[in-house]
């Protein structure tokens, strides 16, 4: 045979003897390990840089200067009985008179509504530069649950604006108690506080989650529509919004949280770098607040009002400030460890929630409780003996 002939027939065979080699050493390579090995050791990491990386005090001003914001304070809440006096004292008088937040405490507030939890925690994490808010009304449940979420916010509770008295409930088509639950679909806003409601229902009947199938809502206040189309069986909600519902198709309430007065707390939380830059802001709003909230306890004309040109689809405004009244000076001091003794603490439904959620869905571990308060302001009002 010619050295040609030869040397035309080595060339055929090299390139396809090399690729067999070659994907016979890959093979080998992937069985034992070590190209995963090398692919993490070349991969390129880029990091997103994110607020939560820095202490939120480093924005704070040396000295006194600085005490209040000079724009107003953006409050987020989703509309709630307990909710009622944020909107009276954020509301102007008659003839365009300051509002409450502006005579009694000398600091501009603007509630701004939301219908989703998600976005009100995403406004949270977002602060008030970038569109979101300065401080939210959050169920202590969601805080736990979302602590991955709300890293970048450096959350710090500041105060309990209220208790669930049976403002959320369970309520089925066909089903009369808990127990006919099971293989039904139930809506439920994930994270809300419907959800974390639910879950301690569902607890009741002995149920896992693999017994029913929970549909996501957008919102708490779709439940009533998804159970009138007939999209779930069963919904997690707010009693006021399914109420109509509830007469139209004969549902049953198989739950509420009048049967776990000291399950659902909403706290009110702040940014931890707007606490650390504006703590006389803090203590003003807080102030503000429960001073309001005293106001509405004593007679909740006013508040009801405010709360029913706020949020029209709670129903009786009066009867939802009774499903989730307003909480005290008292409540907050025994809430927070800080007088008598409270049937749940922060701490302890804070800890609750964050092992159900670690529990439920294998998530990452929750900051410890305490490193998320801010107690300045209540105690400074206990000092100064307001009730």
């Amino acid at each position: 045979m010619a050295v040609g002939t030869r040397r035309f027939i080595w060339r055929g065979i090299r390139l396809p003897a090399f690729l067999g080699a070659t994907v016979i050493v890959v093979v080998l390579l992937s069985q034992f390990g070590v190209l995963a090995r090398v692919r993490e050791l070349m991969r390129v990491r880029t990091p997103r840089l994110a607020a939560g990386d820095f202490p939120p005090g480093a924005m704070a001003p040396l000295d006194d200067v600085v005490k209040v914001p000079l724009r107003a304070i953006v409050l987020g809440v989703i509309p709630r009985g307990d909710a009622a006096p944020l909107f009276l004292a954020a509301t102007e008088g008659d003839a365009g008179a300051p509002d409450r937040f502006i005579t009694a405490c000398a600091v501009k507030v603007q509630v701004r509504s939301f219908l989703r939890d998600e976005d009100l925690r995403l406004a949270l994490v977002r602060g008030e530069e970038n569109g979101g808010v300065d401080l939210a009304a959050l169920p202590v449940s969601s805080i736990a649950m979302s602590a991955s979420l709300l890293r970048d916010a450096v959350p710090r509770v500041v105060a309990l604006l209220g208790r669930s008295r049976g403002q959320e409930v369970v309520v089925a088509r066909e089903a009369t108690q808990i127990s006919q639950l099971a293989g039904k679909r139930i809506g439920v806003e994930p994270r809300s506080a419907s959800w974390y409601f639910l879950l301690w229902t569902l607890s009741r009947g002995g149920f896992s989650l693999k017994d029913v199938t929970l549909v996501p809502l957008d919102s708490t206040f779709r439940g009533a529509q998804a159970l009138l189309a007939g999209q779930v069986d069963a919904v997690a909600g707010f009693a006021g919004d399914l109420a109509p519902t509830i007469r139209e198709i004969g549902s049953k309430v198989l739950s509420s949280t009048a049967d776990a007065p000291n399950l659902i707390a909403i706290v009110l939380t702040a940014r931890g770098d707007f606490a650390a830059r504006f703590p006389d802001g803090i203590r003003r709003v807080v102030r503000c607040a429960l001073d309001a909230n005293a106001a509405a306890l004593k007679d909740p004309t006013e508040a009801a009002r405010a709360l029913g040109n706020a949020a029209a689809q709670l129903g009786d405004p009066a009867e939802a400030m009774n499903a989730s009244p307003p909480s005290t000076l008292a409540e907050n001091l025994a809430f927070f460890g800080l007088a008598e003794d409270s049937p749940v603490t922060f701490k302890e439904l804070f800890q609750s929630a964050s092992a159900l959620n670690a529990k439920l869905f294998d998530a990452p571990p929750a900051p410890q409780p305490e490193d998320l308060l801010d107690l300045s302001a209540l105690k400074q009002l206990s000092r100064t003996g307001q009730r």
